[in-house]
C-alpha cells in the first residue's frame, strides 16, 4: 500500500468518525427524553423486561436495548432515554457507513486505471460529508433517530451490509475474501431480528458480485436479475416463513401422529436442521466443493442470526404481562412471525373492492393445544365474481366505507357496470377498469405514498399534518411559490396555522437538484456502480410499494418504510459535489475550487436542511406521551380496569406501568386485542399488583376459532340475568347454537339484548362506585341494553367480567375509545377525567357528542391537582400534530368541567378551571378552535364576558379562515377536507346557538349572515 493510500485511509477514518460524532450529537441533543407515541412505548417496555411485542417481533432489537436499559441503573425514569440514546447512536453509525459508502464509490472513479493521487483526497472526503450530513438532517431519518424505534438500527444494518459488500469487492481477488460473504450473510440473519427491510439490499449485492466476477453481457444481466429475485423470494417466502412452517409439520407428526408431548417435533426438527448444516459444511469441505460450502455456511450463519427469534418463544412461555399472540408453541409462533393477524393483500392476482362474494369456505388458520393434541381452527376464505378479478390488483379493500370513495377519487373511476346476482336479487355493480387500477397505483401508491415522502426529504414539506390528498395538509412544497401554487393553489390564502406550522420546511429543490446531478455524474463515470445504487434505491422504495399494496387513508404517515431509498439518494447527493466541483475547477485552481464548491454546497444542502428541520425535529424537553399515559391511569380508582382502543391510549400506559412502575394496580385492557383468545387468557393472569380479571368461562371457551361471532337474536323477549346469558353462550352444544347459514354453520348466540346486572347498593356506595352525591340516581339492578345485532368474542369476555365482578373492581372506558365500542354501556358512564366510569346510575340526557354525566368533584381533583402535561405549556417545546390533536381535546375537558361546576353554582372553581385550561398550551403553538368553545362559554356565563369573548372571537376567526379558504377552492378542490369543513361549520353553528342561548343579540346578528353564506357555498346543490 503506497503512502497516498495510507493517508487516504487515515483521513477516511478520521472524517468518517467525525461525521459519526456530529450526527450522533445532533440526535442526542434533539431526542425525546422519555417515551414517544405510537410503537415506542411498546418497544421500550418489551426491551426492559424482554416481553413479547406486536408481530413479527424484533428480538435482536429488544435484546440490544435491554442492555441499554441497564445504564439507567435503578432510576426507571431514565430507561426510555437510554433506549432513545441507543437509537440515536445507531443512527449516527448508519451515517458513518453512508459516508464510507460514498467515499468508496467516489474513490473507485479516481483509481480506475490509475493510482489515487493526493489531490483526490479532499474531493472524496467532501463528497462523503455533503451526502452523509444531508441524510443526517433529512426529515424521515431524523424523525426515527430521536425515539425508541427500530428504524435507526435497521438502517445501520442495511448500511453495514452494503458497505461490507463493497469491501468484498475491493478484496475479491484475495483468497480469504469469501469471509466477507459469510459475514454479510450473518449480519443479514441478525437483521431479520430487527426488521426485514434489510433483505431488500440483496439484489444490489448480487449485482456487485456479478459486476466484479463476470464480463457484463445482456444475458448475464438477465441471469443476475433472476438470481437476485430468486434470493429475495427464498428469503422472504421460503426461509423466513419456511423454517417455522416445517417445524410445524414435524410437531404435528410427532404429537398428533406419534402421541408424543408438545414440542417433541420441534426439538427433533431443530436437531435435524443443525445436523444437516454440519454435515453439509463438512461434506463440502472434504470434497472441496467451494460453492456448496458457501451455500451451507451461509445458511448456517443466517440461521444463527435468525435464532434471535428463540427469545420470543422462550419469553412467551414465561407468560410475561405483555405477550402478544402468545407465541409459546410452534403454531402460535408461525401465526406471529407471519403477521397473520394483519391479514394479507393480493399481490399478483385478486379482486377489486366492489367484487361480489360468490363463495365462502373454511380453511385451517392454525392449531390450538387441546388435551395433548393440536386441534385445527378455521377462518373464512372468500371467492369472488371472476369479472371483478384482475392481474396486479391495487384497489381491493372494502374493509372501511371510506376506502371506496378514496379509490374513486384517486383512480377517477367510472368503470364498467355488471349485473350480478346477490342475496337480495340482481344488482348493478361498478367494476373499475384496469386503466383505472393503474391510475390509482401511480397517483396514490407511487405518487402520494412514495414520491410525496421523497420530496418531503429533498424538496420540502408543507406541514406536519397527516395528508389525505387535500391541498393544505401534508403535501410536499419547495419554497418556489409559482411551482408550489401550480399544484396546491394560492398558499398565502391558507389558514394561518397551516402557513406558520413548524413542520413547514422548504429547501428550494436544492438537495433534489444536487442528487440528480450526482446521479448524472455517477452514470457517466461508473455505470456499473450507478446501477447498483439504482437497484438499492428501487428495492427500498418502489419495490416496497409493489409489495405492501397499501389501501387508502392509512392511519398514519408511512415515510419511515422508505428510509433506505432516501439513504440511496443521499449517496448521489454526495456525488453531486463531484459534478459541481468538476465544473467549477475549470475556472479556478484546484484548492480554491474545492473550498468554494464545498462551502457553497454545504450551506445550500446540509446546513439549509438542518436549519429548516431543527424546530420540528427537536423533541428535547417534551414529556407529553409519558405524562398523558400517567393521566389516563390517574383518572381511575384503585384496582381499576380501564378499556383502551388504539396505540396512543395503550402503549404509553403500559410503558409507565411496566417500566416506571406507576399505578400497577390498574389493568389496562385493549379492546382491539380482546377479540383474541390469547389476550383474554392474558387478562386472566395476575400482572404486578393487578389481580386477574374476573372472567369465569374456561379458557377453552375462548380458544381461537370459537365464539368469534355471536348473533344477538332476542329469542327471549325480556331482560335476562347477565350471568345466565354468559353461561348460555358458553355451552358447547348445538342446543345452545343456531345455524346462521342453513348449511350447518352453527354459532353460539346471545338470546336477549337486555342484560340484567345485579347491584348490591351497599357495596357500590361503600366502595365509591356510586358517590354519595349521586345516590339519588342509583339504579338497582342495572339493565344493559346491548346496542348491536352481533356480539363478538371480546364482547362476551366483557359480559363475563361484568357478570362476575359484582361491582368490586372499578371499570372504565378511556375517552378515546370509539363510541361504536360502548355497545350501550354509555348510558351509565360517569366521566372522572380521561376515562368514563361504568356505574349503576341514571345519567339523564347528555349534551350532543357527550356520554353519560360528569363527576365534577373527581374530575376537578384530577385535572387541577393530579394531571401533568409534559411541558406542553413551554413555548420552546415542539408539539407535533398528534400532540396538538390530543391537547385540543384536553382543552375541551376543562370547558366541560367548568360548565358542570357552573351547574353546581361554583363559579369560582369554574373560572379557576378554565384559566388552567387556557394555560395548557400557548395559542402561539395551538390556536383556539372548536375545542375551546366550552371554555369561552364558561367565562361568559361566569361574568368574565370580555375574557370569554376574546377566546370566542379567536375560535370564530380560526373557523372562518378555514371556511373562507375552502369556499375559494370550489367543489372540485375539496377532496379530503370533509373534516375541516364539518368541524368548522359545527363551530359556527355552536357559536350561533350559544349566542341564542345566552341572549347575545349582537353576536347572533353578526354570525347569522356568515352562516348563511357558508351554507350556500358549501352545501347548496352543485357544491
Amino acid at each position: 500500500m503506497n503512502g497516498i493510500s495510507v493517508r487516504y485511509r487515515r483521513w477516511n477514518n478520521i472524517t468518517g468518525w467525525s461525521i459519526f460524532v456530529i450526527s450522533s450529537i445532533v440526535y442526542l441533543l434533539t431526542l425525546e427524553p422519555t417515551v414517544s407515541f405510537w410503537d415506542c412505548g411498546e418497544f421500550i417496555l418489551s426491551a426492559f423486561k424482554l416481553q413479547v411485542g406486536h408481530p413479527p417481533g424484533a428480538p435482536l432489537f429488544l435484546m440490544m436495548n435491554r442492555i441499554a436499559t441497564l445504564f439507567a441503573g435503578t432510576d426507571t425514569s431514565k430507561v426510555a432515554v437510554m433506549v432513545n440514546r441507543l437509537t440515536a447512536i445507531s443512527s449516527g453509525m448508519a451515517i458513518l457507513f453512508l459516508f464510507w459508502t460514498i467515499t468508496h464509490l467516489v474513490r473507485k472513479v479516481f483509481i480506475r486505471g490509475t493510482e489515487l493521487e493526493e489531490k483526490h483526497i479532499i474531493p472524496i472526503m467532501a463528497s462523503g460529508i455533503i451526502g452523509a450530513l444531508a441524510y443526517t438532517f433529512s426529515d424521515t431519518f431524523w424523525f426515527s433517530a430521536v425515539e425508541g424505534e427500530l428504524y435507526g438500527l435497521s438502517s445501520l444494518i442495511t448500511g453495514v451490509v452494503l458497505w461490507a459488500m463493497l469491501k468484498w469487492e475491493d478484496e475479491a481477488d484475495k483468497s480469504w475474501s469469501g469471509r466477507w460473504i459469510i459475514l454479510i450473510m450473518y449480519i443479514m440473519g441478525l437483521g431479520i431480528g430487527v426488521h426485514r427491510l434489510n433483505l431488500l439490499v440483496l439484489p444490489a449485492l448480487v449485482f456487485i458480485y456479478y459486476f466484479k466476477m463476470f464480463e457484463v453481457t445482456t444475458k448475464g444481466l438477465v441471469k443476475a436479475g433472476l438470481v437476485a429475485l430468486l434470493l429475495v423470494w427464498l428469503m422472504v417466502y421460503v426461509i423466513m416463513p419456511g423454517i417455522p412452517t416445517a417445524a410445524g409439520w414435524f410437531e404435528l407428526l410427532f404429537v398428533n401422529g406419534f402421541g408424543m408431548p408438545f414440542n417433541s417435533g420441534l426439538y427433533i426438527y431443530v436437531i435435524l436442521v443443525i445436523a444437516i448444516l454440519i454435515f453439509g459444511i463438512r461434506f463440502s469441505q472434504t470434497r472441496r466443493k467451494v460453492i456448496l460450502n458457501y451455500i451451507f455456511t451461509s445458511l448456517a450463519v443466517i440461521f444463527i442470526g435468525y435464532s434471535s427469534y428463540a427469545m420470543i418463544m422462550i419469553r412467551s412461555a414465561a407468560k410475561p404481562p405483555m405477550n402478544q399472540n402468545d407465541p409459546s408453541n410452534v403454531f402460535s409462533f408461525i401465526y406471529y412471525i407471519n403477521m397473520e393477524q394483519y391479514g394479507t393483500n393480493p399481490k399478483i392476482f385478486g379482486n377489486y373492492y366492489s367484487a361480489p362474494i360468490t363463495d365462502v369456505k373454511q380453511v385451517i388458520a392454525g392449531y390450538n393445544q387441546v388435551n395433548g393434541r393440536y386441534e385445527p381452527y378455521y377462518r373464512p376464505e372468500y371467492s369472488y365474481n371472476k369479472q371483478f378479478e384482475t392481474l396486479f390488483p391495487r384497489m381491493y379493500s372494502s374493509a372501511e366505507p371510506d376506502h371506496e370513495s378514496a379509490y374513486k377519487y384517486w383512480g377517477k373511476i367510472t368503470g364498467r357496470k355488471y349485473s350480478v346476482e346477490t342475496a337480495s336479487g340482481k344488482k348493478s355493480v361498478v367494476c373499475p377498469t384496469f386503466g383505472e387500477n393503474l391510475r390509482f397505483f401511480f397517483r396514490y401508491q407511487v405518487g402520494f405514498m412514495y414520491f410525496r415522502y421523497f420530496m418531503w426529504n429533498f424538496a420540502g414539506r408543507q406541514n406536519d399534518i397527516q395528508g389525505n390528498g387535500n391541498p393544505i395538509q401534508g403535501n410536499w412544497i419547495s419554497g418556489v411559490n409559482f411551482i408550489d401554487e401550480l399544484r396546491l393553489g394560492k398558499l398565502d390564502k391558507a389558514p394561518k396555522d397551516i402557513v406558520d406550522n413548524p413542520g413547514r420546511n422548504t429547501y428550494f429543490f436544492l438537495p433534489l437538484i444536487l442528487g440528480l446531478a450526482g446521479m448524472h455524474w455517477h452514470y457517466k463515470k461508473q455505470k456499473n456502480d450507478f446501477w447498483i445504487i439504482m437497484i438499492f434505491f428501487f428495492m427500498t422504495g418502489i419495490a416496497i410499494i409493489l409489495f405492501l399494496n397499501q389501501y387508502p387513508n392509512q392511519p398514519r404517515e408511512r415515510d419511515y418504510a422508505y428510509a433506505g431509498s432516501f439513504y440511496a439518494f443521499a449517496v448521489w447527493i454526495g456525488m453531486g459535489f463531484m459534478m459541481v466541483y468538476e465544473l467549477i475547477k475549470k475556472y479556478m485552481n484546484e484548492r480554491v475550487s474545492q473550498i468554494v464548491t464545498f462551502a457553497v454546497l454545504f450551506m445550500a444542502v446540509p446546513f439549509l436542511m438542518g436549519f429548516q428541520n431543527w424546530d420540528d425535529h427537536d423533541r428535547s424537553g417534551r414529556y407529553t406521551a409519558r405524562d398523558i399515559g400517567e393521566n389516563y391511569l390517574k383518572s381511575v380508582a384503585s384496582n381499576a380496569v380501564i378499556f383502551t382502543y388504539g396505540d396512543n391510549d395503550s402503549f404509553p400506559l403500559w410503558y409507565v406501568q411496566d417500566v416506571e412502575g406507576f399505578r400497577t394496580d390498574v389493568r389496562v385492557a385493549n379492546l382491539s386485542y380482546i377479540q383474541a383468545g390469547w389476550y383474554i387468557d392474558m387478562m386472566k393472569q395476575k400482572a404486578y399488583e393487578s389481580d386477574p380479571l374476573p372472567i369465569k368461562l374456561p379458557s377453552d371457551r375462548y380458544l381461537e376459532g370459537k365464539r368469534n361471532q355471536l348473533p344477538v337474536e332476542n329469542r327471549i323477549n325480556k331482560a335476562v340475568g347477565i350471568k345466565e346469558i354468559v353461561d348460555f353462550a358458553g355451552i358447547d352444544d348445538k342446543s345452545a347454537q343456531i345455524d346462521v347459514s342453513g348449511r350447518g354453520d352453527y354459532l353460539n348466540y346471545i338470546p336477549s339484548n337486555k342484560l340484567i346486572i345485579d347491584v348490591d347498593t351497599t357495596v357500590v356506595l361503600r366502595n365509591g362506585t356510586v358517590k354519595d352525591y349521586f345516590k339519588d340516581s342509583l339504579i338497582a339492578p342495572l339493565t344493559w341494553t346491548y346496542s348491536e345485532t352481533d356480539a363478538f368474542k371480546g364482547d362476551l369476555a366483557i359480559m363475563d367480567m361484568l357478570a362476575n365482578n359484582n361491582w368490586k373492581r372499578p371499570i372504565y372506558f378511556s375517552t378515546t375509545v370509539p363510541s361504536s365500542q360502548y355497545k350501550g354501556l354509555e348510558k351509565n358512564f360517569i366521566q372522572e377525567g380521561l376515562a368514563y366510569r361504568v356505574a349503576p346510575v341514571r345519567t339523564g340526557t347528555p349534551q350532543p357528542g357527550e356520554y353519560g354525566m360528569i363527576d365534577p368533584v373527581e374530575m376537578y381533583n384530577n385535572l387541577m391537582n393530579k394531571f401533568t402535561w409534559g411541558n406542553a405549556s413551554d413555548p420552546s417545546v415542539y408539539l407535533d400534530e398528534n400532540n396538538r390533536r390530543m391537547f385540543s381535546n384536553f382543552r375541551r375537558l376543562f370547558g366541560i368541567l367548568g360548565n358542570a361546576l357552573l351547574e353546581r353554582k361554583d363559579t369560582t372553581k369554574a373560572i379557576e378551571v378554565v384559566k388552567r385550561g387556557l394555560e395548557l398550551v400557548p395559542t402561539s403553538k395551538m390556536p383556539h378552535d372548536y375545542f375551546s368553545m366550552e371554555m369561552a362559554e364558561v367565562l361568559i356565563r361566569a361574568g368574565k364576558k370580555e375574557d370569554g369573548m376574546k377566546v370566542l372571537n379567536e375560535v370564530q376567526s380560526y373557523s372562518e379562515s378555514y371556511l373562507n379558504y375552502v369556499m375559494d377552492l370550489g367543489p372540485e378542490g375539496r377532496f379530503g377536507l370533509d373534516y375541516p369543513i364539518g368541524i368548522n361549520m359545527q363551530t359556527m353553528i355552536d357559536i350561533y346557538r350559544m349566542g341564542m342561548r345566552l341572549n347575545m343579540v349582537e353576536m347572533v346578528k353578526q354570525i347569522e349572515p356568515q352562516l348563511n353564506k357558508y351554507y350556500s357555498s358549501l352545501y347548496s346543490t352543485g357544491n
